[in-house]
């Protein structure tokens, strides 16, 4: 969590930035900007206020961390504050060279040198990196000759921050600490700032193997398992809910404890741990096998389980508990799902 109170704006530069696939260009400026307390105070706010999540990732490369272009603009500033328009400008030639599909807008590209970031109960310094791409119409009120008019301006909403991302100068020898957000483009075009510019991974902490888990742990029970054994649609919504309970109850994560409480079954349990060591492979991650389990990701993830049947297209079973209250069955005409209830509720 960053906390937006007590970080301060050191030094910002603006440049503007086009997309290269249609020949926008870029425009440099000369110096950092100078700034009033006023504008200074909204900045901060403008570019801090949408790191809300406790879901951080690292710069990386996979030639070896030296060869990101972020990671290494971001290392010089840290040990010289001053280079900070010289690196800016390197930064947004490189942003301009990954601005290549068609769908990307051109925008004011900011870098900033940012003082006393909070950060996993830390006060480090931070490097931010942010773009501005859309212009919202704001009225603007005259007041002329006794009269009231009004005029339509173009401008930046200082409520809506399109793209951003923090280093915060901690775990350098692991590619920063680096909380990112996107809040624009959700296609194929979205990778040129996450993927492309920035070129981050997921850190691996306990936000990361919470949500690993709680993913993998959904995918076993939704897919893997109907493929290996009979098991209804109903008993899968059932682990679902207990694996749900597991993660709310726990303070701590540990892989064989899940297996025996939620999967129980021997056989079950060896097809999960089997799961676990593909899932992580084809995913090109690595979940601890016990850790402290992140509140916030168990909340993210858990809406992501859906404890639904479909019997047709206009009735829907949902089951967040007591599975012995429901029984399947089938007769002469057709599949068909019993329920209790009380009567009381």
């Amino acid at each position: 969590m960053i906390y937006s109170e007590i970080s301060s704006l050191k030094a910002v530069t603006l440049h503007v930035v086009g997309n290269k696939s249609v020949d926008d260009g870029f425009r440099l400026s000369e110096t950092t900007l100078v700034l009033n307390d006023n504008i200074k105070g909204l900045l901060v706010n403008y570019f801090l206020a949408s790191f809300s999540s406790e879901e951080y990732f690292q710069l990386y490369h996979d030639s070896g961390i030296e060869y990101n272009v972020v990671y290494g603009a971001a290392s010089q500033i840290f040990d010289k504050p001053e280079t900070l328009y010289e690196q800016s400008v390197n930064l947004a030639k490189h942003l301009y060279d990954q601005s290549t599909h068609p769908k990307i807008k051109g925008g004011e590209f900011y870098t900033v040198y940012f003082k006393d970031c909070i950060v996993d109960g830390d006060t480090v310094d931070a490097v931010g990196l942010f773009k501005s791409e859309n212009k919202d119409t704001f009225l603007k009120v005259l007041h002329e000759g006794g009269n009231f008019n009004l005029e339509s301006e173009q401008g930046i909403n200082i409520k809506k921050l399109d793209k951003g991302c923090l280093i915060f100068n901690k775990e350098r020898e692991n590619g920063y600490v680096v909380a990112v957000v996107d809040n624009t483009n959700k296609g194929i075009e979205a990778q040129y700032w996450i993927d492309d510019f920035l070129h981050v991974r997921q850190r691996k902490d306990e936000f990361a193997n919470t949500q690993n888990v709680m993913a993998m742990a959904k995918n076993f029970v939704t897919k893997e398992l109907p493929k290996e054994f009979e098991v209804s649609k109903a008993d899968q919504i059932d682990l679902l809910n207990k694996s749900l309970q597991f993660f709310k109850e726990k303070d701590t994560f540990d892989m064989e404890e899940f297996a025996n409480e939620v999967i129980e079954q021997p056989e079950v349990i060896e097809s999960f741990h089997n799961f676990k060591r593909n899932y992580e492979s084809e995913n090109d991650i690595s979940i601890d096998d016990s850790f402290t389990i992140s509140n916030y990701a168990f909340k993210k993830q858990q809406r992501s389980y859906k404890r639904v049947i479909n019997l047709d297209k206009k009735i829907q079973i949902i089951i967040n508990g007591n599975r012995d209250q429901v029984e399947q069955g089938e007769d002469e005409k057709g599949k068909f799902y019993k329920v209790y209830y009380n009567s009381d509720l």
